[in-house]
C-alpha cells in the first residue's frame, strides 16, 4: 500500500522506476474513497487534476510525484477553500496559489485533496468544522485533536504520505501527538503566511505532518524561505533542515520545565514521557531542570490576544465580496448581520465576540495590552531558559484523545488541551511533536506525543533530537 509509505522511501522507489506518480496518486484516492466515509479527513479531492500533475511529474526534483494533503485554509489554484466554514464553503475558489504550495511545487510536490479541520482554525478537536467531524483512525470514538485534524488523521489513517496543517496555539503539533504522527511547527515567519486564510496574524504558521521526523525535515527544505507578499515573513536562509538528522545528541542539554509539572497530566502521558525523557538521556543528553515561570499566563494571554485578531481577520467575511450571503436581509446593515450570523458557526462567534470586546473601549488597556506584556514576559522566561539549554522537552498533549462530544459544552477545558503548546506560539519558537508510545484508555492502544521545542531558527536541532529519539525507538 503506497500510501502507508513515507516520502522517503516513495522517492527512492519512483526514482528506481519501481513505482510511479500515477500509481502514488491513484492508490491515495483508492484509500480515501475506502477510509474517509468512516474519518472525514477529507472533504474533496480531485483526482483528475492530481493525475494531470502526476503525469508531468519531474523525478529529478526532490518531491518529485510526492503528493501532500493541504489543510482547507491554505489556498490552491482552482480548488476549495472553505476553513472548515459554511460561508466559504457554497462557491468560493482559490483564485491563486499560496506561498507555501507554490514552493512545494517547485520542489515537485502535487497538492491532492483538501483537508477537514475546525472552522476558521478555532477548536482542538476537529469537531467545530461546520462541514462533518473527523475521527480518530486508533479510536473512531474518539476526537483526532485540532484544528489540523483532517491533516493527521489522512497521514495516520494512510490516506496521505504527509500534509501541511497551520499552528496557531498547537494545531499540528497536537493532532499530530493524538494520531500518532510527527507534526512540525517552524518558528513564526520561517513559512511564508501568503495564501494560509488568517485567524491570529502574529501567531499562524503553516508546517508539515508526516509519518517520520526525516520527511518533516525534507519538507521544511521546501517550505521556508522569504517571500515578500507576506509583511512578517524572515529575510533569512533555510539552511538543509536534513543535514543534521543522524548527527547524535550526546552532550546536548535538555531542559524539562518544573512548571510543566501540572496535575492535569493524564497517568499514562506522564509515564511515557518520563520514560522518553529517559531515553534521551540514554543517548548522551544532559537533563536540566529550568523554569519558565510565567508558564502559568500562557492559555489566558493567548485567549485574549488570538480571538482579538481573529475579529479583526474575520471581519472581511462579509457576504459582499465572497462567501455566504443571506437571502433574508431587508438591507445593508441586516445583510452583514444575518450573513454572518448564518455563516459562523458557535466558537468562531464566541471568540470574535471576546475579541471585539477586548479591542472595545476602556477594556483595550485592561485585557489587550496586559496579554501583550504577558507574551513579553513568556517570550522572556523561554530566551532565558536558552541560555542554559540546547532544547525543552514535554508531553505535547496533557492528555490522550478524548471521546467525541466529551468537552463540547465544556470550552474551557477543551482550551486547556493546549497548556504545553500555546506559549510556543506565543514565543514564536519551533516545536516537533513525536511519537512516544502508546497509552492504554478503555482497552484501547492511544497514542502520546513528545515535544521538543528549540531556539528561534533553531529547527535544526530540534529535528536532529527528534531523529535521534525516533531511531532509538524504533
Amino acid at each position: 500500500m503506497l500510501a502507508s509509505s513515507s516520502i522517503t522511501s516513495l522517492r527512492q522507489r519512483l526514482t528506481a522506476g519501481e513505482i510511479t506518480a500515477r500509481d502514488i496518486v491513484l492508490d491515495l484516492a483508492k484509500m480515501a474513497e475506502f477510509r474517509n466515509a468512516e474519518l472525514g479527513a477529507y472533504l474533496s479531492w480531485d483526482v483528475e487534476s492530481a493525475l494531470a500533475e502526476a503525469d508531468k511529474a519531474d523525478l529529478s526534483l526532490p518531491l518529485g510525484g510526492i503528493p501532500i494533503g493541504i489543510k482547507d485554509n491554505i489556498n490552491v489554484a482552482g480548488q476549495p477553500c472553505t476553513c472548515g466554514s459554511k460561508i466559504l464553503s457554497e462557491n468560493y475558489r482559490s483564485p491563486y496559489d499560496a506561498g507555501a504550495i507554490q514552493r512545494l511545487r517547485a520542489g515537485g510536490a502535487i497538492p491532492f485533496g483538501r483537508l477537514n479541520m475546525d472552522e476558521f482554525a478555532m477548536g482542538s478537536s476537529t469537531e467545530n468544522s461546520a462541514l462533518g467531524i473527523t475521527r480518530n483512525p486508533r479510536d473512531l470514538e474518539r476526537v483526532p485533536g485540532g484544528s489540523s485534524g483532517g491533516s493527521a488523521a489522512a497521514v495516520a489513517g494512510d490516506m496521505a504520505v504527509a500534509a501541511l496543517g497551520s499552528d496557531t496555539g498547537g494545531s499540528i503539533r497536537q493532532p499530530a501527538a493524538l494520531c500518532g504522527c510527527v507534526g512540525f511547527k517552524p518558528t513564526y515567519g520561517r513559512v511564508s503566511r501568503y495564501g494560509l486564510v488568517a485567524f491570529a496574524s502574529s501567531l499562524d504558521q503553516i508546517g508539515p505532518i508526516t509519518k517520520t521526523v526525516g520527511d518533516a525535515a525534507l519538507l521544511l527544505n521546501h517550505l521556508c524561505g522569504h517571500d515578500s507578499r507576506d509583511s512578517t515573513s524572515l529575510k533569512v536562509d533555510a539552511p538543509d533542515f536534513t543535514a543534521s538528522l543522524g548527527q547524535g545528541i550526546e552532550g546536548l542539554r535538555i531542559g524539562l520545565p518544573k512548571e510543566y509539572n501540572i496535575s492535569g497530566i493524564h497517568s499514562g502521558v506522564a509515564a511515557r514521557t518520563k520514560a522518553a525523557i529517559a531515553q534521551l538521556e540514554s543517548l548522551g543528553a544532559i537533563l536540566e531542570e529550568i523554569s519558565l515561570p510565567h508558564t502559568d499566563l500562557g492559555v489566558a494571554t493567548y485567549y485574549v490576544l488570538a480571538p482579538a485578531e481573529a475579529s479583526a481577520n474575520l471581519a472581511r467575511f462579509d457576504g459582499v465580496r465572497y462567501g455566504h450571503r443571506s437571502a433574508a436581509a431587508a438591507d445593508l446593515m441586516e445583510h452583514y448581520r444575518l450573513s454572518r450570523e448564518e455563516g459562523f458557526g458557535p466558537e468562531v462567534k464566541r471568540r470574535i465576540l471576546l475579541g471585539t470586546y477586548v479591542l472595545s473601549s476602556g477594556y483595550y488597556d485592561a485585557y489587550y495590552i496586559r496579554a501583550q506584556k504577558a507574551r513579553t514576559l513568556i517570550r522572556n522566561d523561554f530566551a532565558e531558559a536558552f541560555k542554559k539549554v540546547d532544547v525543552i522537552v514535554s508531553p505535547t498533549s496533557p492528555t490522550p484523545a478524548h471521546k467525541l462530544g466529551e468537552l463540547t459544552d465544556n470550552p474551557l477545558a477543551a482550551y486547556l488541551e493546549d497548556v504545553f503548546t500555546i506559549p510556543v506560539n506565543l514565543a514564536g519558537l519551533p516545536g516537533i511533536s513525536v511519537p512516544c508510545g502508546n497509552v492504554d484508555v478503555d482497552g484501547k492502544q492511544l497514542p502520546v506525543g513528545l515535544q521538543i521545542v528549540g531556539r528561534a531558527l533553531d529547527e535544526s536541532t530540534v529535528l536532529r533530537v527528534a531523529h535521534a529519539f525516533e531511531t532509538a525507538q524504533g
